[in-house]
């Protein structure tokens, strides 16, 4: 045994006696550890201490399928390897390239083959390339994978030890607690060399759950993430996690199994010799969704999920006091850990995490101005049989054209005032290529597929998106250009690192939503204002306290800014970078 099992084992030992107390531990353990290494020898003698070196000011994310931009002619991964080189280098420095396997649904998250690339995207030769140039994010699709795929042919067949693998349950359990966010019945009736079971099915009933209480299912995913990360992934996206393991009778979700699967993928990650990232995606409200940092021994990161309808809301009704307020409760992230901030994705507008945080009345304002856009509105079934708004299904770029009081000459202005937000706050920034590219919502894409948040996945003709970036006139062009030389501009501002300290401006005014950013060395302070109105707003300077001997400059305007003046206008929708090193 090496020393650095010696160190190892006895944590993964713990973890694992949480997870499977019936188990041998022990035995176990040297299986993780010959799961993730192969060789049986972790690479580091010990853990990574835990800090602020896994990401900086100079992180920021884009979110793209792989087959976002085609042309008919060439592979869409070299496709879009293309466009990050031509449009994004020095500007994004991680993409995030969404399920790129095989697959039979839900574009991409009902997966057939983990190891292997999509052969309608490339191969696994163009993903590296990607990964040589670009931080690279993949999808652990790991609640679930595709009917069609070899695991689940080989359940019904009965053969080992994929008889094991899915969740299993009766249609006369008491299953009236779970929590899911479909409307679909959660059992599906398949047949198998053993007679009829019903599987469970949290998402779609081409997607089965897997059974975590057997352990060869941790180990396999175990070997599926070290495939990725040999293959230049760097950070793991933990899809769907919140519902990793299920017991009838509970609400089968965030349950303590789940967490300590995360702590113990977590431990790996630290014994390892690459930086590997593990992100969480839990779509849900702020508490449960906050517990997947742990005591800063889960995830590295976890999403923002209130962000985007609040974000959402403040440009829409004017008023930031909402987000304001939700900002000023938000802890910092533990050392070591960091928020990944966005308004936009390839699922819809979460209304989950706006639970508690919106009033009932603002929210439907917030449902009918999407309506009116043109948007769409998905539901999830309650335990009591009711529907509620789960998400709402639009771009964001769209969904910014008009305000409670309807349409007017500010879109542009209002869409990149919401971005500057996700720029400004404490965490990783990360952008949607829809909303780098505004683009319109693809009405046609969800008559054809018959899903709403196809209007959020449009597919752009490289000659045409080339095009339209050529021409300074068009939305592409000015968006892509705007959020562009902002980015740039914020990876210059060590103010700006996701760990670097953040504090709510209690302005009195709450049109403008102003945050505090001060870099780790406390040698650069940025005062970051938002104008979320249509209006001019006139911010008293006594409100945010900017030193008079010191020389303070708008970084986003490059004008100086005079420290002893009574007021502080900012236009319609103008942000401000103000900060005492230019």
């Amino acid at each position: 045994m090496t020393d650095s099992s010696r160190l190892l084992g006895p944590k993964l030992a713990s973890l694992l006696r949480d997870i499977y107390p019936e188990l041998d531990a022990d035995i176990l353990s040297s299986m993780v550890i010959e799961a993730f290494w192969p060789d049986g020898k972790p690479r580091r003698k010990r853990a990574r201490i835990a800090g602020n070196s896994l990401w900086s000011e100079q992180d920021a994310l884009l979110i793209t399928y792989g087959n976002s931009i085609v042309d008919g002619a060439h592979k869409p991964l070299d496709l879009l390897h293309d466009f990050l080189k031509s449009y994004l280098s020095g500007t994004l420095n991680s993409v995030h390239i969404l399920p790129f396997f095989p697959y039979t649904s839900d574009d991409g998250f009902a997966v057939s083959d983990f190891r292997a690339v999509n052969p309608q995207l490339g191969d696994w030769p163009d993903i590296n390339r990607i990964g040589d140039d670009f931080k690279l994010m993949s999808d652990l699709v790991l609640n679930h994978v595709s009917s069609q795929g070899s695991w689940f042919n080989a359940y019904r067949q009965g053969q080992p030890p994929y008889d094991k693998f899915f969740f299993e349950a009766s249609p006369d359990d008491d299953l009236s607690d779970v929590v899911r966010p479909r409307t679909t019945p959660l059992l599906r009736e398949v047949e198998t060399t053993e007679g009829p079971r019903h599987v469970w099915c949290t998402f779609s009933h081409d997607q089965i759950d897997l059974d975590f209480r057997n352990p060869e299912v941790l180990l396999e995913f175990l070997r599926i993430i070290r495939l990725h990360v040999d293959k230049g992934v760097q950070i793991i996206r933990l899809d769907a996690v919140a519902f990793l393991w299920k017991e009838v009778g509970t609400s089968s979700i965030h349950l303590p199994q789940t967490h300590a699967v995360i702590q113990l993928m977590r431990v790996l990650c630290d014994y390892a010799s690459e930086k590997i990232i593990l992100l969480t995606e839990t779509n849900v409200p702020k508490a449960e969704n906050l517990s997947y940092f742990g005591a800063g021994h889960e995830a590295h990161a976890i999403y923002n999920f209130p962000l985007p309808p609040l974000i959402l809301h403040a440009m829409m009704s004017g008023n930031g006091e909402h987000l304001r307020r939700w900002q000023r409760g938000m802890p910092p992230a533990p050392m070591g850990c960091a928020y990944l901030n966005f308004t936009a994705s390839h699922d819809g507008i979460g209304m989950r995490p706006a639970e508690g945080l919106l009033p009932e009345g603002e929210k439907q304002q917030m449902i009918d101005t999407i309506r009116e856009v043109g948007g769409l509105v998905s539901m999830r079934s309650m335990p009591d049989g009711s529907e509620n708004p789960y998400e709402l299904n639009t771009t964001f770029y769209d969904a910014l054209s008009r305000t409670f009081k309807g349409a007017d000459d500010y879109h542009h202005d209002r869409f990149i005032c919401s971005q500057t937000i996700v720029m400004s706050l404490e965490g990783i920034p990360a952008f949607y290529i829809h909303a780098m590219l505004a683009t319109p919502n693809d009405h046609a894409q969800v008559e054809h597929r018959g899903m709403n948040r196809a209007i959020n996945r449009h597919r752009w003709d490289y000659p045409t998106l080339r095009d339209l970036l050529a021409d300074p006139t068009s939305p592409q062009s000015r968006v892509m250009s705007d959020l562009s030389a902002r980015l740039r501009l914020r990876k210059r501002q060590t103010a700006f690192h996701p760990n670097a300290t953040q504090f709510t401006v209690n302005l009195n005014d709450t049109r403008v939503f102003g945050i505090w950013r001060q870099s780790l060395d406390r040698h650069q302070s940025i005062f970051a204002l938002h104008n979320v109105s249509d209006v001019p707003v006139t911010v008293p300077a006594a409100e945010i306290n900017l030193i008079e001997d010191q020389i303070w400059v708008d970084l986003i305007g490059n004008t100086e800014i005079d420290a002893s003046a009574a007021d502080i206008t900012l236009a319609p929708y103008q942000c401000m970078w103000i900060t005492n090193r230019p």
